[in-house]
């Protein structure tokens, strides 16, 4: 049976009743990703059940790039490209760096810093399976290097002291605030990368107590935190040994927390 073509309208149409507030541009997305009527329908139908419009598409635009976003994997957030700005402002670029990108995700934060950064390189963990395959996809093109596992232990021993950028994304939504996330993010992404503990910076504390041991002399450790967390976040860098200081986005409301090891 021939399956008749979609428009336009009728995406939109279908979007809007879910309650897709940006109804045009995602059905603008969806056509142009879409191999033909049946699979146009199968997105729309997904989208409007709830699932994120990234797992739908199966990719998310990240720093100007293409990113793969598999279904049940975090998606990456635009307010993050602002940690990526302040990684690169850090960065030497005069002479290949080491790039760490912790709790990776999808690895798009790796994956655009190795973009902007030639002869870097890096590498990734994370602690869900299904992160991990999908970031291997994506920094596979810059020659990087993805692995499973919980924070550093993932890590080789031999990165120990040569980090220059040390990118950790951790989650920092503090666990009896998980359920009023919006359904996209609660039912949909790993609970493992937005519960952040009784605070939420139980896992930022675990990566700065230790980033000291990993980063280079002059290394920088970048991570993201909410307005309200950020004095518990500088403090957690500071009680680790780097010196810490917080840099903002009004734009596009994010808050960065680096620390430089002296």
């Amino acid at each position: 049976m021939t399956v008749e073509p979609v428009s336009v309208a009728d995406v939109v149409s279908r979007l809007r009743a879910a309650g897709c507030v940006f109804a045009e541009d995602e059905a603008e997305l969806i056509l142009g990703t879409a191999d033909g009527p049946a699979q146009v329908a199968s997105m729309v139908e997904r989208r409007a059940s709830g699932l994120p419009l990234e797992h739908v598409l199966g990719w998310a635009e990240f720093h100007g790039l293409r990113v793969a976003v598999d279904s049940g994997v975090f998606v990456p957030r635009r307010r993050t490209e602002f940690l990526v700005h302040q990684a690169l402002a850090a960065a030497d670029a005069s002479r290949p760096l080491v790039v760490v990108d912790l709790c990776c995700g999808s690895g798009a934060l790796g994956a655009a810093l190795a973009a902007a950064l030639p002869g870097a390189e890096l590498h990734a963990a994370d602690i869900e399976p299904a992160a991990v395959r999908c970031a291997r996809r994506n920094v596979a093109p810059f020659g990087g290097r993805v692995y499973e596992g919980d924070l550093f232990a993932a890590l080789p021993a031999g990165l120990r002291g040569r980090i220059d950028i040390l990118t950790a994304n951790v989650p920092y939504v503090p666990s009896d605030e998980v359920g009023l996330l919006p359904a996209e993010a609660r039912e949909h992404e790993p609970l493992v990368a937005l519960d952040g503990g009784s605070d939420g910076l139980d896992i930022m504390r675990r990566v700065a107590l230790a980033a000291p041991d990993w980063l280079a002399p002059g290394g920088v450790l970048l991570t993201e935190t909410s307005e309200r967390q950020v004095p518990g976040a500088l403090a957690a860098v500071s009680a680790g040994g780097l010196r810490a200081r917080l840099v903002t986005s009004d734009e596009l409301y994010a808050n960065v927390v680096t620390g430089v090891r002296e």
